[in-house]
C-alpha cells in the first residue's frame, strides 16, 4: 500500500510538470511584476511560499520583478516610537518623522529580508529602493496634503536592464526622492509596481492582497468580480465599488493596461502559492483586468488543458490572517 501511494505521488508530480510544460514555454524570457505584500508577507508559511514560487519562476526563465510594500512592520515601528498612523484616501499620511520610520523599515529591514530569503533558495536577489539609480523619481502627491506621500514622476527601466538580462531578482521597495532636493517620498507600492510594469513591457502585473479581489459587495467575499475592461473598472470607482485601499491597487493596474501591460491580476495572497497559480494554471477563473481583449489561449496549449492538480489543491487552502 505505502508503494502504491508513493508510486501515485510520483505521477502526480511529473503530470504536474508536463502540465506546466506549455505555460513555461510561454512565459519563458517575459517579465512579470509582481507587488508583494499584506498576510503573504506578514504570515511565515505563506512568506516561504512566496519566496518559493518566485525561486521556481526565475529557475524557469521568467523575469520576476519584486515591488514589496511593508505596511504592517511599519505600524509596528511607529507603535513603537509612540507615532502616530493616519490613512486617508488608502493612503499613508507621512510627515517627517513617519517618513524616517518608513524609510528605515522598507529599505533596511524588509528590503533585505525578501532578499536574503531569495538568495537562500539559491536566486539571485538584489535590494534596490526607488532612490538607486534614479529607478524611480518622486513627485508630491496631489496637493501635498498627505505630507511626504509621493507619486511616481518617472522610471528609468535601464537600471533593472542589466540584472534582468543576467538572471538576478530585482526586489524594490518603494521610497523614492524628488530629483530637485532629493527628498525621500514614501509612495504607495502598487503605484510604484504598475510604473515599474509599464515601463518594463512587462506580460503581467500581478498584485498579492488580502482579499479574493475586487468585490462587488465589500462585505460579501462571494461577489467576486473575476474579470473586468478598463473602462469596467473606472466606472466601479466612479461609483465607489472600488473604494478605500482598494482604490490605488485598481488604479494601478489601469494605468499599467493603459500603458501597454498585456494583463493586471488581482489575486488572494493568503492561498498558498497563488503566484505559482496565476502564472501556471491561467486556465483558472482567477481576477484578471484587462485592456481590451481575453487574454489570449498559450499557443502550446489548447483550451480544453486540465487544470493543474497540484495547484487545485493548494487553491483551495487559505491560511489565517
Amino acid at each position: 500500500m505505502a508503494q502504491s501511494t508513493q508510486n501515485n505521488d510520483d505521477a502526480l508530480r511529473v503530470s504536474v510538470l508536463s502540465e506546466a510544460l506549455p505555460y513555461i514555454q510561454r512565459f519563458a524570457g517575459r517579465r512579470i511584476v509582481i507587488k508583494y505584500g499584506g498576510a503573504a508577507m506578514a504570515h511565515a508559511e505563506l512568506r516561504a511560499a512566496v519566496f518559493r514560487d518566485l525561486a521556481l519562476l526565475a529557475c524557469v526563465g521568467v523575469q520576476p520583478v519584486v515591488v514589496h510594500g511593508g505596511g504592517p512592520e511599519i505600524n509596528q515601528w511607529l507603535q513603537r516610537l509612540e507615532i502616530p498612523a493616519e490613512f486617508r484616501d488608502g493612503l499613508r499620511v507621512t510627515d517627517a518623522d513617519t517618513m524616517d520610520v518608513v524609510e528605515m523599515v522598507l529599505v533596511g529591514r524588509v528590503n533585505k529580508q525578501i532578499v536574503n530569503g531569495l538568495n537562500q533558495l539559491g536566486t539571485r536577489a538584489v535590494g534596490l529602493s526607488g532612490s538607486d539609480g534614479s529607478l524611480v523619481e518622486a513627485r508630491p502627491w496631489g496637493d501635498g496634503s498627505h505630507g511626504l506621500v509621493g507619486d511616481v514622476a518617472r522610471v528609468n527601466p535601464d537600471v533593472l536592464e542589466p540584472l534582468l538580462e543576467k538572471g538576478y531578482v530585482p526586489v524594490i521597495s518603494s521610497v523614492a526622492a524628488t530629483p530637485d532636493d532629493g527628498q525621500a517620498h514614501n509612495i504607495n507600492a502598487d503605484t510604484v509596481a504598475g510604473e515599474l510594469a509599464a515601463a518594463l513591457e512587462a506580460e503581467k502585473l500581478i498584485l498579492l492582497t488580502d482579499t479574493p479581489g475586487i468585490l462587488e459587495d465589500r462585505d460579501d467575499p462571494d461577489s467576486l468580480i473575476r474579470k473586468l475592461r478598463l473602462s469596467e473598472a473606472r466606472q466601479l470607482i466612479e461609483d465607489g465599488v472600488v473604494a478605500g485601499g482598494m482604490t490605488p491597487k485598481t488604479e494601478c493596474c489601469i494605468r499599467a493596461l493603459a500603458q501597454g501591460v498585456s494583463a493586471a491580476h488581482i489575486i488572494d495572497g493568503r492561498v498558498p502559492h497563488a503566484l505559482l497559480l496565476e502564472v501556471f494554471a491561467p486556465q483558472w477563473r482567477r481576477p484578471v483586468l484587462q485592456a481590451r481583449m481575453p487574454l489570449a489561449t498559450p499557443s502550446a496549449c489548447s483550451s480544453s488543458a486540465k487544470p493543474m492538480r497540484w495547484f487545485a489543491a493548494a487553491r483551495n487552502r487559505r491560511l489565517p490572517p
